[in-house]
């Protein structure tokens, strides 16, 4: 039995190819060498629109099927490749029959095994010339049930996403999301979901983009306060001070600077250096209206934030300075013009945001180029969205499952999948690409 990661049947043309694999090659045949790297290339050979097929063997060893079902769901999840997975079997044995597996629709096969020292050897075959594209050992972290030890497994699965498609996956991200009022985190795949350690009154997270810090606000007798935590020391410091609200705080993509609302009647976005420069500078001057939600262009020059200056939130565009600011979702998209949580993609294209629709909130997105906007949802209430790193995916806050939780959203092919279980979620915030931090 084969099992295709995708919305389509597995033929029975295909499953007798998959016994004929199984059983094409002796026990005795020698084994294709694949110990060293046979001149790395990046990408195969396919039509950007297009998901190549991607061809993953069984392994034998221990761990050998959470290792193999981790990375084969961490490269469907990326939602580039086209996975084909055998279900149980023997991997063959000597060399591959590249014909017989691109009769099954694949562009590559995928080889792992256990080596010597402990970790993981991949090998990438390219179908089509029939020879090895990449060859690769990489270590694993033990026990592999253990969040570091899954994340270097997510590691492995966004190196193969890159070899295959050019683009590294996202697998080695993880969400940041409120539960109760305070601060937990999800993988990426949705496993390991945990509380953040000293966040226990924490909302509206953001990532530096060391990956290690985070910056959220929290509530505290004289009002909301920004608080930066560094979670490998595991220390934190108040950033705003004398009361008022203070929230929404979101990093420059160099992690110099952190933004936030802050104000005593309205807010107005202010901005401040992280290593100790100019103080606190003032961004907007809302004039009794409410400035919010801050989130920067990935180059650092621009911001998009809510703001209800005209009598209902919409979503602005102004420099990083605060000069040239102009309304960003003009057109009446929405029943009744609501328009608040953007989130900037990483590759500077987008702008996602939550939309009052017949009631409801929704996500959707507008093209800086030509301002054109895409709605997304249409089920329950969606909001707070935010980006993955690689520009594709979108994290958000549902109640189409009954209670709120986490989904992920295919931006291109629509496909959306639940990411958080259990007790409502919230506030979500998808990391940079992680290597093995806690």
């Amino acid at each position: 039995m084969i099992i295709r990661f995708t919305r389509h049947a597995v033929t029975a043309a295909a499953a007798l190819v998959c016994a004929a694999l199984a059983s094409a090659f002796p026990a005795s045949a020698v084994a294709q060498d694949t110990s060293k790297v046979q001149g790395v290339r990046i990408g195969l050979t396919y039509t950007g629109s297009s998901r190549p097929g991607l061809y993953v063997l069984t392994m034998r060893g221990a761990d050998a099927d959470s290792i193999r079902g981790i990375i084969t769901r961490d490269l469907d999840f990326g939602d580039r490749i086209s996975v084909i997975a055998p279900a149980s079997g023997e991997p063959p044995v000597g060399k591959l029959n590249y014909q017989l597996y691109g009769s099954l629709g694949a562009a590559a096969v995928l080889q792992l095994s256990l080596n010597a020292g402990g970790g993981l050897h991949v090998a990438l075959h390219e179908v089509g010339p029939g020879r090895i594209m990449n060859a690769v050992d990489f270590p694993l972290v033990q026990p592999l049930t253990s969040p570091e030890g899954r994340m270097s497994l997510h590691v492995i699965a966004d190196e193969i996403e890159r070899w295959v498609t050019g683009v590294a996956g996202i697998a080695a991200t993880r969400v940041m999301f409120n539960r109760g009022g305070s601060l937990w985190v999800v993988d990426s795949d949705g496993a390991h979901e945990r509380a953040v350690p000293g966040t226990a009154a924490g909302q509206s997270p953001a990532w530096h983009p060391n990956g290690t810090t985070i910056a959220y606000h929290e509530m505290a007798d004289d009002g909301t306060h920004v608080i930066l935590r560094d979670m490998l020391a595991g220390t934190s410091r108040r950033l705003s001070f004398g009361g008022g609200t203070n929230v929404s705080p979101a990093f420059s993509p160099d992690g110099k600077t952190l933004a936030w609302a802050s104000g005593l009647d309205g807010t107005d976005l202010v901005a401040t250096q992280l290593n100790g420069g100019d103080g606190l500078r003032r961004v907007t001057v809302g004039r009794g209206a409410t400035n919010s939600q801050p989130t920067y262009s990935p180059d650092g020059r621009r911001i998009a934030f809510t703001s209800n200056r005209i009598g209902r939130p919409e979503v602005y565009i102004t420099d990083a300075d605060g000069a040239d600011t102009e309304l960003l979702t003009t057109s009446g998209f929405g029943d009744q013009l609501y328009r608040a949580d953007p989130s900037w993609s990483p590759d500077g294209r987008f702008v996602a945001f939550s939309t009052q629709v017949e009631g409801r909130f929704q996500i959707a997105t507008i093209a800086l180029r030509d301002r054109s906007v895409k709605q997304h949802t249409i089920d329950g209430s969606n909001e707070d969205p935010s980006w993955s790193p690689d520009a594709r995916h979108l994290v958000f806050s549902s109640t189409r499952s009954g209670s709120r939780q986490l989904w992920v959203l295919d931006t291109e092919s629509g496909r959306m999948r639940q990411l958080t279980h259990g007790a409502p979620a919230r506030m979500s915030a998808w990391s940079p690409r992680l290597a093995s931090t806690k």
